[in-house]
C-alpha cells in the first residue's frame, strides 16, 4: 500500500524535498492545520474586492496596469485573462519529475495563509499531482522577476480546463484528462490567478532537481577520485586529519576523511610504501579535499538557500489575515534561486574540471607510470587517447555554461520589472552541465578502472573493489581498441542514479557523511 506524504508547509525539510523530488512519486495530503488560515485569508481578499479601494491583484490591473480599476463584474473574468494571457512559454517540455515538484511547492507556498486564495486552489493542485494530470509547461520564457510568470501560468491552467496535460504517459488537453479522473475545472475568484502565477516555484524546482542530481554526482566524483590515486599509486598522505584541521573548513575536512575510508586496506597502496621516489603527487589528486570539499561546501549553501526558498511565501500582494491587511511587496524576486542556482554552476563545472584532470593525468605515462594513454600494446593501440579528448570538450563547455546567469539583467514590462534575476535560466542550464560532468566522472572510472588492470594482481580497497565490480559489470577491459561511447553512457547512467555511492555508501559512514543531510534530517 503507497503511503501518503504530509506536506507542512513552512516545516519541509530536505530529506522531504528529497523523496518529493524522487523518480517514484507518492501521493500527497495537506496538512490539516493550515485550513484555518486559509479560510481567514481568503476571507480578507473577499472582503476587499467588495470594497470600494482599490487593492492591486484584486480589483485593479497588473504590472503597469495597476493603475486601472476593474468593475466588480470583471473580477473573475481579469483572473482568468491573467492566466491566459502569461501562458506564453516557449521551447521543450519541462521533465515531468520538475513538474510534480513545482506543484507541490505551489501548493505548499499558497496553504502557509498569506495568499489569499481559497482551499479549493490548494486542493485542486494536489489534486493535479496525486492524480498524474501533471501540466505541459514549456521550459523558456521566464526572466525570474515578478516571479516565474510564465511557466506558473502553463502549470495552472490545467485548473481552470485550459492547456495541455501528460497524463498516463500520453499529452491531451487538460480538459479531456480532467474529464478522465473526476476532476473539475475551478472558477478562480478574486487574486487567486494572480497568486497562482506569482512565485517561484518554477526556478526553485528546477534548482532543486539540479541539486540532487548534484549530490548523486559529487559522490560518484570522490569515489572515482579515491580510485584513480589508487590507480596512479598515490599518496594518502595529504588526507591526513591534522592537515584539514588547522585550515578549517569543514567539506574539506569530511572530503579527506571519505577519501581515507575509500583507500582503507588498499593492497595497491600498500605495495608503494616504501622505495617510491616520488615526493608530492599532482594537485589533481592530492588537493582532492580542497577543490572537493569547496565544491560540498556551496552545495550546502545552496541546499540551504533552496530549503528557505521551497518553504517561502513568495507571491504578491501579500494578506496578513490577523490585522485585515492586503500589503504589496516584491517577495517574487528571484535573486536567492539565481545566486544558488549559479554557486551550483561553479561546483558542478569545478568537479568536472579536476576530474578531467585526473584523467589526462592517468593517460600521461611520465607522471602515471602507467603503459601510455593506458593502451595495451600502445602504438597499435591509441587507448584513452581520444577518451581524455571527449572529457576535455565537456570540461569545456562548462566553463561558458558556468557563466552568472544572475548578474544578467534585462528590464521587462516598460520597465515596471527594471531588473531582473534570471533564476529559472540560471537553474535549468544546470542540467546539461551535470551530465557534461556526469560523462567526464564516467570517463575518469572507465580510465581507472583500466588502470587498475595494469597492477593486477595488487587488489584495490574492498570498497574500491565493490566499485570496480560495478563498473566492470558494464564494461569489460579494454585489451585492444573498441569504441567506448557505449561504455560511457553506461557508466554515466550508474553516476546518474546514484548506483555508484549507494555501493560504497552503506559501510563508510565518512562518505554517508557527505550527503547534503542524512535522510530522516532536516
Amino acid at each position: 500500500m503507497t503511503t501518503t506524504e504530509l506536506l507542512v508547509p513552512g516545516a519541509i525539510d530536505v530529506a522531504a524535498l528529497r523523496r518529493l523530488a524522487g523518480s517514484q512519486p507518492r501521493p500527497v495530503g495537506l496538512d490539516p492545520a493550515c485550513r484555518p488560515g486559509l479560510r481567514a485569508s481568503a476571507e480578507v481578499v473577499r472582503r476587499a474586492a467588495a470594497g470600494d479601494a482599490p487593492v492591486y491583484g484584486v480589483n485593479t490591473g497588473f504590472g503597469k496596469l495597476a493603475g486601472t480599476r476593474i468593475p466588480p463584474a470583471d473580477l473573475q473574468r481579469l483572473q482568468l485573462n491573467l492566466l491566459r494571457s502569461h501562458a506564453v512559454g516557449v521551447g521543450e517540455a519541462m521533465p515531468d519529475r520538475v513538474v510534480r515538484l513545482m506543484l507541490l511547492l505551489k501548493a505548499a507556498s499558497l496553504a502557509r495563509g498569506f495568499s489569499g486564495v481559497r482551499e479549493e486552489v490548494v486542493d485542486a493542485l494536489l489534486d493535479l499531482h496525486n492524480r498524474d494530470v501533471l501540466p505541459v509547461v514549456p521550459a523558456q520564457g521566464s526572466v525570474g522577476a515578478s516571479g516565474d510568470l510564465a511557466p506558473l501560468a502553463h502549470l495552472c491552467l490545467p485548473l481552470i480546463g485550459e492547456g495541455e496535460v501528460c497524463h498516463g504517459g500520453r499529452r491531451m488537453p487538460a480538459a479531456q484528462a480532467l474529464e478522465r479522473t473526476g476532476l473539475r475545472p475551478l472558477q478562480l475568484e478574486p487574486k487567486e490567478g494572480l497568486a497562482l502565477i506569482n512565485g517561484t516555484q518554477a526556478s526553485t524546482a528546477l534548482a532543486l532537481d539540479a541539486l540532487f542530481g548534484a549530490e548523486r554526482l559529487f559522490e560518484a566524483a570522490v569515489i572515482a577520485g579515491a580510485l584513480t590515486l589508487d590507480a596512479a599509486r598515490g599518496s594518502d598522505g595529504p588526507f591526513d586529519p591534522r592537515i584539514h584541521a588547522v585550515r578549517g573548513q569543514p567539506g574539506q575536512a569530511q572530503c579527506a576523511r571519505a577519501y581515507l575510508a575509500l583507500l582503507a586496506g588498499s593492497g595497491i597502496r600498500r605495495s608503494h610504501l616504501k622505495n617510491d621516489d616520488r615526493v608530492q603527487d599532482p594537485y589533481c589528486l592530492r588537493c582532492q579535499p580542497q577543490v572537493m570539499g569547496a565544491c560540498l561546501d556551496q552545495l550546502r549553501h545552496a541546499a540551504q538557500v533552496l530549503l528557505r526558498e521551497a518553504n517561502a511565501v513568495t507571491d504578491n500582494p501579500l494578506v496578513f489575515a490577523d490585522r485585515g491587511a492586503i500589503v504589496s511587496g516584491g517577495n517574487f524576486h528571484a535573486e536567492p534561486v539565481a545566486q544558488a542556482a549559479d554557486a551550483l554552476a561553479v561546483a558542478i563545472a569545478e568537479i568536472g574540471a579536476i576530474a578531467e584532470r585526473r584523467v589526462a593525468m592517468l593517460v600521461d605515462t611520465v607522471v602515471s607510470r602507467l603503459p601510455p594513454f593506458l593502451a595495451a600494446e600502445p602504438g597499435l593501440n591509441s587507448g584513452f587517447m581520444i577518451v581524455h579528448v571527449t572529457a576535455a570538450a565537456l570540461a569545456s563547455e562548462n566553463k561558458s555554461l558556468a557563466h552568472p546567469a544572475s548578474v544578467d539583467s534585462l528590464p521587462t514590462s516598460a520597465n515596471q520589472e527594471d531588473h531582473v534575476s534570471m533564476a529559472t535560466f540560471a537553474a535549468r542550464r544546470l542540467q546539461a552541465m551535470l551530465r557534461n560532468t556526469g560523462r567526464i566522472v564516467a570517463i575518469e572510472l572507465l580510465a581507472a578502472a583500466q588502470g587498475i588492470e595494469f597492477l593486477r594482481p595488487l587488489a584495490s580497497a574492498p570498497v574500491l573493489e565493490e566499485v570496480l565490480r560495478l563498473v566492470r559489470s558494464v564494461s569489460p577491459a579494454m585489451m585492444q581498441d573498441r569504441s567506448l561511447s557505449r561504455d560511457i553512457e553506461a557508466v554515466h547512467r550508474l553516476v546518474e542514479a546514484g548506483d555508484l555511492g549507494h555501493h560504497a555508501r552503506g559501510g563508510l559512514p565518512e562518505l554517508r557523511a557527505l550527503r547534503l543531510a542524512p535522510a530522516g534530517t532536516p
